[in-house]
């Protein structure tokens, strides 16, 4: 598939899984949410080495997933917590230690971030939560196409355990970029998808 055509498939899939997840209502995707919650605390329970997590945290407008309880649970669990800020000049993002005493204030794209951020050392992470708006079976992702995440990915340990978090199944494929990271698993409301 040509650069063009793999670029137009993507713009596509982003505009229906934006759509898709518009479409949810305010009801339906807070059901979703709580399942995801658990589905998470039931992995992360299944598997006590992972101590160091980093969530994004969400873009209400754009009806992301709601993290907040998921950093809730994770910090009763005695984890550590992180997050990022963005710098979307750079298109970069500088980790950040978050407890369950942070504040938070949404950035201009409405991105909430820490009020009062310290900066934290990013080789500590274990796990990294990666937005996306859908996932193919082999765990490649489409996010916003700005970017972030991949830079950030490639800038930590092979060994992060990359975890997705998506409302919907994936699909069978997506075209994949020589710089785009897979992720480990998808954690769906309904259950767990791992990739080889």
């Amino acid at each position: 598939m040509s650069y063009w055509n793999r670029m137009d498939e993507k713009s596509l899939l982003r505009k229906r899984y934006k759509e898709k997840r518009k479409a949810l209502g305010a009801k339906r995707k807070a059901d979703l949410d709580v399942r995801l919650m658990h589905q998470v605390v039931d992995y992360c329970r299944a598997h006590r080495r992972f101590q160091h997590f980093h969530i994004f945290l969400p873009i209400s407008k754009m009806f992301e997933i709601d993290t907040f309880p998921m950093v809730k649970a994770l910090l009763a669990a005695g984890k550590q917590v992180y997050t990022s800020i963005a710098d979307h000049e750079a298109g970069g993002m500088t980790t950040v230690e978050i407890s369950s005493d942070t504040q938070y204030v949404n950035d201009q794209w409405g991105i909430p971030v820490p009020i009062e951020a310290k900066e934290a050392d990013e080789t500590q992470v274990d796990v990294v939560f990666v937005p996306l708006l859908v996932c193919d079976l082999k765990g490649n992702r489409i996010g916003y196409g700005k970017g972030f995440y991949d830079r950030f990915l490639a800038d930590l340990s092979p060994e992060v355990f990359k975890v997705g978090l998506s409302y919907f199944v994936p699909e069978v494929s997506i075209s994949a970029e020589a710089h785009d990271i897979p992720l480990d698993i998808c954690i769906l409301p309904s259950g767990i998808i791992e990739f080889n």
